[in-house]
């Protein structure tokens, strides 16, 4: 599992102009699934993620995590994380796991966070979704399992 994560302010998604989930301080979620990838890597992620001391203390240092800070998550299934762009113009996503695999895998992603106590939210699985992105720092993480 691939997971793109961003401090924010705020963070929104839409879809048909209809908002779906709206989030205050925290992070945002981008995440993908590749071929093979279990609820094992998926509850490892979310337990990192949480855990990822990358907002400021007292004194100004990214000393703080979510679970501290008391923040929330929106998750965004996003399989272009899985995006092979080594030939051509156009980029391939065979790496990148079928609906079928990726969609509950994202999910239990989401339960993972919310059984920390993370007030969780997420996007719309497979649907083409606006994503509102205040990005805090910034801070932009790659994590991978």
């Amino acid at each position: 599992m691939r997971a793109l994560i961003q401090r924010v302010q705020s963070g929104k998604v839409s879809v048909e102009g209809r908002t779906v989930a709206e989030i205050g301080p925290g992070l945002v979620i981008l995440l993908g699934a590749g071929h093979g990838d279990t609820p094992e890597q998926a509850r490892f992620l979310a337990e990192k993620i949480v855990s990822l001391r990358i907002f400021e203390d007292e004194a100004g240092k990214l000393n703080r995590s979510l679970l501290e800070t008391g923040g929330d998550a929106l998750v965004v299934s996003q399989f272009t994380l899985y995006a092979d762009t080594t030939r051509g113009r156009r980029p391939s996503f065979t790496d990148a796991a079928a609906p079928e695999i990726a969609a509950p895998l994202v999910e239990c992603f989401t339960d993972f966070l919310r059984a920390q106590g993370i007030p969780t939210q997420s996007g719309v699985f497979g649907a083409h979704m606006l994503v509102q992105i205040e990005n805090d720092g910034p801070v932009t993480l790659w994590l991978e399992k």
